[in-house]
């Protein structure tokens, strides 16, 4: 490698790429890991191989990493591989990166005009005996559970028609099925959505399509028992702004967002449509369906929090103007019209987790994190800027929060969450957590109902972690 990588938020302090891989058995453990602990703990990172082609590029461009901890009777195993897409593959023969701007490939060089250009960087799911690394814009890549190497991509025995796949599926631990669904379906700049189900042998279902009101960035969606719950925030694209050379998205605040709800069994002929003013939306929590009402919980700003994507639109990003929260809407199906009602259930905050058996159900505890300013200052973690540097644990019928917090010089990823055999216990937390000031990561295990007490283990790692994208927990006796 010939250049170095630019001195930006991308690309500087713990953001700075790590471009390793490896493996390290038996981790130092500091505290005790649970024996009842037992499954993997997997996670993807963006971190590029190479310097990007134009000289800058968003922290959410690099190359797919995975990494997994392996628990197993109190001791933990990690390993570390880059997902080996067509990308990543051209990339490295040419020994240096040859794609443009983020999710732009008019600005990419004309070696890999047509070529794959998926990153697989986002997220990794356990479905139908497969582990897959997902990324947005493109089909899963298949990944080795156990060595983490790559497969190859993965598109249903052939079956899957959408040229692309959600970062964000719904898994039904109750029946084992995975919905999912892909934006821009049928080509870059397209409002063609698919709703796509697999069942739990991981054989493809259902895949219908529809339009959507405009070309959104869809990141997330929520799945009930009874509805599938699709959202359009106005972070959109057109094949103008790609011609202009810019990233993907820009935000449109004279756009309104739309929620369009059919029956989850249903066919997509039977969606209705909901509206509200112009907001932004990442991360959904969870929903459910109470009669005929559907109550969907998100992590709300009143504007998009991403930098690149305001400096797309020609407007200055300001974090003071997010306002954001954990928020309620409630859809109600009984009642004509557009309007939805609307609760606020805690402070402002993202990646939001609950127990796997609470998912699609009206529950009561959610896991998520936020930045406190009263921690300390910012430190740079992640594509936003500012990384999370508490973990909140709220009840959320009575509102009562549990927070935890290391100090000013460490920030936070997303947390897992492991069930407990023990009758009445409310399980564990896993998750990285990064110090600012010796630049070392480790995994921190906490009790889930006891978040406020800190870690219960401190699994250390001799090296730094890239700020993740997603993760999730498998138990062993699923992995096989």
């Amino acid at each position: 490698m010939t250049t170095s990588f630019p001195k930006t938020m991308d690309f500087g302090g713990f953001n700075e790429p790590v471009r390793m891989e490896g493996d390290i058995y038996d981790l130092v453990v500091e505290g005790k890991v649970p024996e009842e602990i037992n499954g993997s703990f997997y996670r993807l990172t963006p971190d590029p191989q190479y310097p990007p082609l134009l000289g800058d590029d968003t922290f959410l461009s690099g190359d797919g990493m995975i990494s997994m901890f392996r628990f197993e009777n109190g001791h933990v195993d990690y390993k570390m591989r880059y997902v080996m897409t067509g990308r990543l593959k051209d990339d490295r023969a040419a020994r240096r990166s040859l794609h443009g701007a983020y999710r732009n490939p008019l600005t990419d060089d004309p070696s890999v005009k047509g070529r794959p250009r998926g990153a697989a960087n986002t997220t990794p799911i356990w479905h139908g005996k497969k582990l897959l690394a997902l990324k947005e814009d493109s089909r899963p890549m298949e990944v080795d559970k156990d060595t983490l190497s790559t497969v190859g991509e993965w598109d249903y025995g052939g079956k899957l028609q959408s040229e692309t796949m959600t970062a964000h599926s719904r898994w039904d631990p109750d029946t084992d099925e995975l919905y999912f669904f892909g934006y821009e379906a049928s080509g870059l700049c397209s409002n063609d959505i698919a709703y796509c189900i697999a069942d739990k042998n991981g054989k493809l279902t259902k895949e219908e399509h529809f339009k959507g009101p405009y070309v959104a960035l869809m990141h997330d969606f929520v799945v009930t028992k009874e509805h599938a719950i699709f959202p359009f925030f106005p972070i959109t694209t057109s094949m103008e702004i790609l011609k202009a050379g810019k990233p993907h998205w820009a935000w449109d605040p004279t756009k309104e967002s739309y929620f369009g709800i059919m029956p989850r069994e249903g066919g997509v002929e039977h969606m209705r449509w909901f509206k509200r003013p112009a907001c932004s939306v990442f991360h959904f929590l969870n929903a459910f369906t109470e009669g005929n009402k559907v109550h969907v919980d998100a992590c709300y700003s009143a504007v998009n929090p991403f930098p690149f994507i305001m400096a797309s639109a020609g407007l200055q990003h300001d974090p003071q103007n997010m306002r954001g929260a954990l928020k309620r809407w409630t859809f109600d199906l009984s009642k004509p019209g557009d309007t939805i009602e609307e609760t606020d259930l805690g402070p402002s905050g993202d990646m939001p987790r609950v127990a796997d058996k609470d998912l699609m159900k009206d529950f009561d505890i959610a896991y998520y994190e936020t930045y406190n300013p009263e921690v300390g200052p910012p430190n740079v973690a992640g594509p936003v800027g500012a990384g999370f540097n508490s973990l909140l644990r709220l009840e959320v019928k009575s509102g009562k929060i549990k927070s935890y917090s290391d100090g000013p010089h460490s920030t936070l990823s997303e947390p897992v969450h492991i069930p407990s055999k023990k009758p009445g216990h409310e399980g564990y937390l896993a998750l990285i957590a990064d110090n600012h000031e010796n630049y070392l990561s480790e995994v921190w295990v906490m009790e889930a109902g006891a978040v406020d007490k800190g870690p219960i283990a401190r699994v250390k790692l001799p090296i730094r972690q890239r700020n993740q994208v997603h993760g999730n927990w498998v138990e062993a006796d699923r992995l096989g």
